[in-house]
């Protein structure tokens, strides 16, 4: 009796320890794009990947201007942002870290700013 209670318990052990492990070594990067003026851009791409620049992943900002990528292995990686034909400088080395949400802002250059107007 005593022998099937240990080795429940050890089964126990190795089957939930993994998840453990799996949480506490993700984080998150979440942040805002703005225009030169400050205001939120919505709808912006975008993209992110290590600084050695591999594994390039991609979101959206909402309408407020916020982002969010989730469940990062903590490192060092690149952003920037995509709207109405501009890039955003990229944010070199952000650090994610385990367990934590790094908050960033992507400052749309002012050409972003410019509405094109069509003339009649």
């Amino acid at each position: 009796m005593n022998r099937k209670w240990i080795f429940a318990l050890v089964a126990a052990i190795f089957l939930v320890a993994p998840l453990g492990i799996a949480k506490s070594s993700i984080g998150t990067l979440s942040g805002t794009v703005v225009d030169s003026r400050g205001a939120a851009v919505a709808g912006a791409t975008i993209t992110m990947q290590t600084s050695v620049g591999s594994r390039a992943y991609a979101t959206h900002s909402d309408a407020n201007g916020k982002f969010e990528f989730t469940r990062f292995e903590p490192g060092l990686y690149d952003l920037r942002a995509y709207a109405k034909g501009s890039f955003s400088d990229w944010l070199r080395r952000i650090s994610i870290h385990s367990n934590k949400t790094t908050q960033v802002t992507l400052h749309m250059p002012p050409a972003a700013d410019e509405t094109v107007k069509v003339p009649r």
